[in-house]
C-alpha cells in the first residue's frame, strides 16, 4: 500500500470533534493541550463544548480544525506506526496540517501561522461583502468565462462535477443568474462568512507574506501538493509563496489528488472532521480506496 494523506478544510468543523480521540489516545490529548498553550486560550473547550457559533468563526475554526486533524494523525500513527504517506495535501487551511504531517514545520509553528492567517481572513471578511456559490455539473470553461465577465473568481476546482465561485455578493448574484441562464440549474449559494479564495482575500494574503518570511520551515521530506500549483514546492521560497498565494487563489483540488495518484498513491486517508474529501475523491477517482480518520470508531474499523 502506498497511501497519500489529505486534511480537511473549513466547513467540516463540529462541536465535540476529536474529544473521543483525546480521551483514548495520550498523543492526541497532548496535541490539544499543546494547542491551548500555544494559542493562549482554552481552544479545547471551544472544540469540545462549543458554542457552535464561536467554533464557526474563522479565527477559531481554522486553528481548531488544524489541531483536531493533527490529533487524528497522532492517534493513527500511535496505532499504525508502520504506515507512512508517499505524499500529502490539504484543502485550503488543511494544507498546513499536510505540511506538518510531511515534516515542513513543527505543530506549534504551523498553528501560530494558521492562527494569524485566520485573523487576517476574518478581517478581510468583515471588511467586504462577499459570498460563494457551488456550481454542480457545469463546464469549467463556461464558468471561468462567466466569472471573468462578472468580476469574480473560481475559488475551488473540487472534482469533475463541482466548482465553487467566489466574490462580491452583488457580482456573485449576477454570475449565478448568468450560469442558470446558460443551462446550469444546480447553482447553490453557500452559507459562508465571506468570499474565500477570491480577490477580496488578496489583502489577507499580502499581510501574511511577512509572517511567513519569519516562519521556520523547510521543504518537507514527503512531497506536499499545494492548492495553488497542484505540485510540490521546489524550495522554501516557493513553499512560502504558495501559502501566501492560496489565500486568494483557486484551490486546484482535483488536480492535486490526480497528481498524487499518478505519483504512485493507491489509497487516500483523510484526517480531520467530516468526510468531504472522501466524497470528492469518489467522484474523481472512484477506483482509489478512501478512508476517514476522525474518531475512535473510524480507527477501530479501519481495514488497511
Amino acid at each position: 500500500m502506498k497511501p497519500f494523506f489529505v486534511f480537511s478544510g473549513q466547513g467540516a468543523q463540529a462541536v465535540g470533534m476529536g474529544k473521543d480521540l483525546a480521551d483514548a489516545f495520550p498523543t492526541a490529548k497532548a496535541r490539544f493541550e499543546e494547542a491551548d498553550a500555544v494559542l493562549g486560550y482554552d481552544q479545547s473547550s471551544i472544540i469540545f463544548n462549543g458554542p457552535a457559533e464561536k467554533l464557526t468563526e474563522s479565527r477559531y475554526c481554522q486553528p481548531a480544525i488544524y489541531t483536531m486533524s493533527c490529533a487524528a494523525l497522532d492517534a493513527f500513527q500511535e496505532k499504525f506506526p508502520e504506515i507512512k504517506p508517499i505524499a500529502c495535501a490539504g484543502l485550503s487551511l488543511g494544507e498546513y496540517a499536510a505540511l506538518y504531517a510531511a515534516g515542513a514545520f513543527t505543530f506549534a509553528e504551523g498553528l501560530k501561522l494558521l492562527a494569524r492567517r485566520a485573523e487576517l481572513m476574518d478581517h478581510a471578511c468583515r471588511s467586504t461583502s462577499g459570498g460563494m456559490a457551488s456550481v454542480l455539473g457545469g463546464d469549467a470553461a463556461v464558468i471561468r468565462e462567466v466569472c471573468d465577465g462578472c468580476g469574480i473568481d473560481v475559488a475551488n476546482y473540487n472534482n469533475p462535477g463541482q466548482i465553487v465561485i467566489s466574490g462580491e455578493k452583488e457580482k456573485l448574484g449576477k454570475a449565478v443568474d448568468e450560469l442558470k441562464a446558460r443551462g446550469m440549474r444546480k447553482v447553490i449559494v453557500l452559507n459562508v462568512a465571506g468570499a474565500f479564495h477570491s480577490r477580496l482575500m488578496a489583502p489577507a494574503g499580502e499581510a501574511l507574506k511577512p509572517v511567513l518570511e519569519e516562519a521556520a520551515m523547510s521543504v518537507p521530506p514527503v512531497p506536499v501538493y499545494h492548492n495553488c500549483t497542484a505540485a510540490p514546492a521546489a524550495d522554501v521560497t516557493e513553499l512560502k509563496a504558495n501559502l501566501a498565494a492560496q489565500v486568494a487563489g483557486s484551490v486546484r483540488w482535483e488536480e492535486c489528488v490526480r497528481a498524487m495518484a499518478a505519483a504512485g498513491g493507491d489509497t487516500m486517508i483523510e484526517f480531520g472532521p467530516g468526510n468531504v474529501l472522501t466524497g470528492l475523491m469518489r467522484r474523481t477517482l472512484p477506483e482509489v480506496p478512501c478512508f476517514n480518520i476522525n474518531s475512535v470508531e473510524s480507527l477501530d474499523s479501519l481495514a488497511l
